[in-house]
């Protein structure tokens, strides 16, 4: 992800009922987030599907039981999160909001992968984003 909330990259996509740990695994998806957040010592930002991955993956705290609220000091590392996950999610909105074709798809997972990777070479040109390996 770039900084303006760019995708540089898209994995391939798997079924929807998968849990995303799985997806992960299944990727080594995981792998490669610890593997980048190593080399350049940044923690990885996760949602909550991706509660207990391990170390290194930072997840929110969720809401206590019985209608208790979060201590302040975590309702603000939630916040904190949420701030800095939103430029991923952005990047998400980019392509779905350019491309009507990803809203609502109905074409297997094998297919949408390579709809998906022509959308952000085409999102690319667009943005006259051009990286240096082109």
């Amino acid at each position: 992800m770039r900084p303006d909330g760019l995708p540089i990259w898209t994995s391939d996509a798997m079924p929807g009922h998968l849990h995303d740990l799985t997806c992960a695994h299944h990727l080594n998806v995981t792998d490669a987030l610890y593997w980048a957040a190593s080399q350049i010592h940044l923690p990885t930002l996760a949602d909550s599907g991706y509660a207990g991955a391990g170390q290194g993956i930072h997840t929110p705290y969720k809401q206590p039981a019985a209608g208790r609220r979060l201590a302040p000091d975590n309702r603000t590392y939630n916040t904190m999160l949420r701030s800095m996950r939103c430029l991923g999610e952005r990047g998400f909105a980019i392509l779905t909001g350019r491309w009507r074709t990803l809203r609502h798809s109905t074409a297997s997972p094998r297919s949408i992968g390579d709809i998906v990777r022509a959308a952000l070479h085409l999102t690319h040109f667009e943005y006259r984003y051009l990286p240096d390996s082109c």
